[in-house]
């Protein structure tokens, strides 16, 4: 009887031990390593971890384990499996704090909960507007999106031959987490682009990647210009007359593109003589064609007046009404020059 007492005994403190040992493992598995992670050279309490669509359990972990965010993928792998919730981690970016247990993070992916912050990009921003605007939502840091939205990945993806992604870069109203990485913000936005030109011109996939490359960048020459929506087209027009006779473009958008965004100068109140003398190969008033890029990037309105020009005799255009953006059309120079006459006298007696 005693014998069989002490073999109990043993029995039960064997597996006293094997559960302490046993929760000790999982207790170890279960909590965060030691952290190890830096942004922009420093240590911080948080990173941003993605979760891209389409991607399994293994995959999760495996990237997990590898940024050294979990002790074991197998742990996670096994844990998620058990509780049945393998299949409810949701697409995203995640913010992962400080000391989050494997446990903390699968609830954090399953959650689905992501802090967004909404940010509207306008028709006619540039790469430089957009980066200073989204760095002052804090959604990333302006250096960042600008390197990004020059990224040659990007370009060699989406098959567009530019130095930048300017043009591409739809304006639309997006929701970002904060931390989101600029790559990622400027790949949305040049999707978006794709998605949103299928729609106004379904057939450009005809076009080759120059020919479309043109068409934006006329796009974002219109955009600059137009302030009426019904006069997109006709602007449009006007453009592709001059093109047709190979006379130059001489848009003041293109100038203002040089002053602001490759000069890096404030806004001109107006063009002076002088500034139509600049040299740059954006600058329409010395050279005949397009410029070697687009100068914004442009909405609806403007691509589909650039892929869907009014068909006009027009050769030139100057602004009638500051108040409503409204122009004059002109078929001859002499004409042309009458209506400057016009406009200049109407500023004059207004001042």
């Amino acid at each position: 009887m005693i014998k069989i007492f002490r073999v109990l005994v043993s029995l039960l403190l064997t597996a006293l031990v094997l559960l302490v040992i046993g929760g000790g493992v999982l207790i170890y598995l279960n909590s965060p390593p030691r952290w190890k992670f830096e942004k922009n050279g420093k240590d911080t309490d948080e990173i941003t971890f993605r979760i891209e669509y389409g991607e399994n359990l293994a995959t999760i972990a495996h990237k997990l384990k590898s940024e050294n965010l979990i002790r074991s993928s197998l742990f996670l792998i096994t844990l998620s499996k058990i509780e049945g919730v393998d299949k409810y981690f949701k697409a995203g970016y995640y913010r992962i704090k400080k000391g989050a247990t494997t446990v903390d993070i699968i609830n954090i992916f399953i959650s689905g909960k992501q802090e967004e912050i909404r940010v509207t990009i306008p028709e006619g921003w540039t790469i430089k507007k957009i980066a200073r605007h989204l760095e002052k939502k804090g959604i990333v840091s302006a250096n960042d999106f600008i390197e990004a939205a020059h990224s040659k990945e990007l370009l060699k993806k989406y098959n567009i031959p530019g130095k930048s992604l300017e043009g591409f870069l739809f304006p639309d109203t997006y929701y970002f987490p904060k931390g989101y990485p600029a790559i990622d913000i400027v790949d949305t936005m040049v999707e978006n682009f794709f998605k949103k030109l299928g729609k106004i011109e379904p057939g450009y996939k005809k076009l080759s990647p120059k020919q479309l490359y043109d068409k934006i960048i006329m796009a974002s020459i219109v955009e600059r210009e137009y302030r009426i929506k019904k006069e997109a087209p006709i602007i449009a027009s006007v453009f592709y007359n001059r093109l047709s006779r190979n006379i130059g473009l001489e848009s003041c958008a293109t100038l203002e593109y040089i002053i602001t965004e490759i000069e890096n100068k404030k806004h001109p109140k107006y063009i002076t003589l002088e500034d139509k003398k600049i040299k740059s190969p954006y600058n329409t008033y010395m050279w005949a064609g397009l410029p070697p890029g687009p100068i914004s990037n442009p909405g609806v309105v403007a691509i589909d007046a650039a892929f869907h020009p009014a068909k006009t005799d027009y050769w030139y255009f100057v602004l009638e009404d500051p108040k409503t953006g409204k122009h004059y059309f002109s078929k001859s120079l002499k004409e042309h020059n009458r209506a400057k006459y016009i406009y200049l006298k109407h500023v004059s007696a207004g001042s």
